[in-house]
């Protein structure tokens, strides 16, 4: 699945602003000397196209294209993948490997122009705007990598972007942490693509031939909804009248959804609790922790009670949640509390789920909906702060509502919806063009940010590949994407990789300076689970 995708406004005094300002200036000096010698040594090096590789071959139309409706709304959502590697980084091998993949990419080649037509403007690319060494403090990388690793990605939060050139950046973090040699982190502007488009264009990038999962997702037969096909007539009358039902509760459900989608911007959110965010969080700095879990244990939850990974994870993330909250509120709220809040996921709605062949995302004459870009629906799911006896409890609950959903057309309405006002109503009735500290109240919040906000908390699952990445000649050890941009205080990610699946935290830095203890949360409750199953 994809990830969230919204925004809103804050404001700053001008004394944090200049504050804020001179410290990330400071965190992202580059080294100006070390980036001539890079270019000097690129130039000398033989081109990586002549080689015959799948990446050589990369060859895509040249055409400025319009801006979809998705990617106008995604004006100040970032996504940030991580990736963990297990040698230190050749920065003339990542330039050769970036001129010959990611640049070649008509997504990564070109800037957005907003005005007057909303479109896509191939430009040159010059690498040197775009690979980021920045120059830290080699005493703090040597006490505590990791840290360090959090507080620059905090740092990027809240930089913005430069319009004027493409909407991507690769910063190299080139000393050990307590997972990896080195770390690659790829800042991207979300109206590039979802999070899934990303993953199959970072599994292209790789040496060897295909990376794909084994065996290969299917293509869906039918719509995401769980209606099922109608029988033969020789299957009797009582499974054709099933069939009928079947259908009729798929237009109640989908009509209740649609009704309390249309009305969320005029009703009261979820009630305030220690995850609800404060008015302009989306501006506030973020902090990203991460943790790899076992997807053994997810698996053996999973088939210990029937359901989907996604009903486990689910499930995880309501346990976490509640002992965190009730940690933070007292445990004599633990018998007698039970809160009612709602989750954001979003659903990929391509018509082949998963990680998917460059080739194809690519094809201008792929149906549309399978093609690289922003291809999401949402569903809106509750989930419950409250006690279990049962540990297992909290994986039937998420089993039951997302169960509830797949007799919904919500994910389309959603969709659909998103995609109309922006057409029809205009960009400015749904995000501002230019966010700023100063932006008023009555442009930040918007008809979507306001739904949006109505939520507690974001979650998005991703499959990853089960073979290990190389990139450019180095390995990746783990993959870990997140956001940040949305009205919300929390949003957790879920990426499989390999035998693991990392759950990643993106949280308002203020409201959880224990962001390592909810972490901890998310790991405890797997393994409870683990242990009933």
């Amino acid at each position: 699945m994809a990830a969230l995708k919204h925004s809103g406004a804050l404001f700053y005094g001008a004394e944090n602003t200049r504050n804020t300002t001179n410290s990330l200036a400071s965190i992202a000096r580059m080294d100006v000397q070390g980036t001539s010698t890079m270019a000097s040594q690129q130039r000398s090096r033989p081109s990586l196209l002549s080689i015959d590789t799948p990446r050589a071959g990369w060859s895509f139309e040249t055409d400025d294209e319009p801006l979809s409706p998705t990617a106008r709304m995604f004006q100040d959502l970032h996504i940030l993948m991580v990736l963990g590697l297990a040698a230190p980084v050749d920065i003339c091998e990542l330039r050769v490997g970036l001129e010959a993949t990611l640049v070649q990419h008509p997504r990564f080649n070109s800037i957005r122009v907003l005005e007057p037509d909303p479109r896509w403007v191939r430009t040159v690319v010059n690498l040197d705007n775009h690979i980021i060494v920045p120059d830290l403090d080699p005493t703090a990388a040597s006490v505590n990598s990791d840290k360090l690793v959090e507080d620059y990605l905090a740092s990027l939060s809240t930089l913005p972007m430069d319009d004027s050139r493409p909407l991507w950046e690769v910063h190299v973090l080139n000393f050990p942490t307590s997972e990896a040699a080195a770390s690659l982190v790829f800042r991207i502007h979300h109206a590039i693509g979802d999070g899934m488009s990303l993953i199959s264009l970072l599994v292209a990038c790789d040496q060897k031939p295909k990376i794909l999962p084994s065996p290969a997702p299917a293509p869906r037969k039918r719509p995401i909804c769980a209606v099922p096909p109608r029988e033969a007539t020789s299957a009797g009358a009582l499974a054709f009248i099933a069939w009928v039902l079947s259908y009729a509760l798929l237009a109640w459900h989908s009509l209740v959804d649609l009704a309390r989608l249309l009305a969320m911007p005029l009703l009261p959110g979820d009630p305030r609790t220690v995850f609800t965010g404060v008015k302009g969080v989306e501006f506030r700095r973020k902090r990203f922790v991460s943790h790899s879990l076992s997807l053994d244990d997810v698996k053996h939850v999973k088939n210990a009670l029937n359901c989907t990974i996604n009903d486990v994870l689910l499930g995880v993330l309501s346990a976490a949640l509640t002992r965190y909250y009730f940690r933070k509120q007292g445990d004599h709220f633990a018998k007698k509390s039970c809160l009612r809040l709602r989750l954001i996921v979003p659903v990929d709605m391509r018509p082949t789920p998963g990680i998917q062949k460059l080739e194809n995302l690519m094809d201008p004459h792929t149906n549309n909906d399978a093609r690289w870009g922003n291809r999401v629906g949402y569903m809106i799911l509750p989930f419950y702060i409250t006690s279990h006896e049962d540990p297992l409890e909290y994986v039937r609950q998420a089993k039951k509502s997302a169960d509830r959903k797949k007799y919904s057309l919500e994910t389309i309405f959603t969709k659909t919806i998103s995609e109309m006002v922006t057409i029809f109503l205009g960009l400015r009735y749904v995000y501002p063009v230019h966010f700023s500290p100063s932006s008023s109240p009555q442009i930040a919040g918007p008809l979507i940010r306001r739904i949006v906000s109505r939520t507690t908390a974001a979650s998005s699952n991703m499959t990853g590949p089960i073979e290990q990445l190389e990139l450019f000649g180095n390995k990746v050890l783990y993959i870990a994407p997140t956001v940040y941009g949305p009205p919300s205080a929390l949003t957790v990610h879920w990426q499989s990789y390999m035998d693991t699946i990392r759950v990643i935290l993106a949280v308002d830095d203020r409201e959880f300076s224990d962001c390592h203890q909810l972490l901890d949360d998310f790991a405890e409750a797997l393994k409870i689970m683990r242990d009933s199953s």
